[in-house]
């Protein structure tokens, strides 16, 4: 199992903070992964997954689209983040 969570603007858009997914063809990379869901959830899941701004996490490190998701990893959508 995967466990997905969404943060901030993406939480509200999605409306669930969290999620898991079992994935039978575990490794798959983060695009692959986000495709999955898309084609599970339809358009507002489209909207978040795809939008420009998207950091995405695998176990708390920035990954991008080519990292490979395993079985029990956890990964994080969220909006970019500020500190001041």
């Amino acid at each position: 199992m995967i466990k997905i969570l969404f943060f901030a603007s993406y939480r509200e858009a999605l409306g669930q903070s969290e999620f898991t997914l079992a994935v039978e063809q575990a490794p798959v990379n983060l695009a692959t992964l986000k495709q999955l869901l898309i084609g599970q959830h339809g358009q507002a899941w489209r909207q978040v997954l795809e939008s420009k701004n998207l950091v995405q996490a695998i176990n708390q490190t920035v990954s991008d689209n080519n990292q490979l998701v395993n079985d029990g990893d956890e990964v994080a959508f969220f909006p970019p983040v500020t500190g001041g």
